[in-house]
């Protein structure tokens, strides 16, 4: 585990329509610690349904790595400008340059079973 003081290393995943990255951007500029994010803008959402049918989404990505006792700041940042909370996703930093596209389980009552994050979709 990379840890400081300030908490475990984690990678800060957000996921945003492509029409309001700049506001994203904007919101991620009032934190006060420095980020410097990486931004996917071929990415997609792509959900696993029960009957193992998956469907996606396009989407751009927005990610950086910080310490966990920054994530209440960037939530709270992410909510002023008008985000939704579960556009957040945080992942250890080392499980995360290890595995990539890591599933997550669905929250209650959410049409599908799971969803993963893809940095960069594939051309059919």
């Amino acid at each position: 585990m990379l840890a400081t003081a300030e908490g475990a290393l984690v990678c800060v995943s957000l996921d945003v329509e492509p029409q309001c990255l700049e506001s994203m951007l904007e919101a991620l500029a009032r934190v006060n610690f420095p980020i410097n994010p990486q931004i996917y803008h071929d990415a997609a959402m792509v959900y696993r349904f029960a009957d193992g049918r998956e469907d996606s989404e396009a989407l751009t990505l927005v990610e950086f790595p910080a310490y966990e006792a920054h994530l209440p700041e960037v939530q709270r940042a992410v909510e002023a400008y008008g985000f939704e909370v579960s556009c957040l996703h945080v992942r250890a930093m080392l499980e995360d340059i290890q595995t990539s596209e890591q599933p997550e389980a669905a929250p209650a009552g959410a049409p599908y079973v799971s969803r993963r994050r893809v940095k960069r979709r594939t051309v059919a």
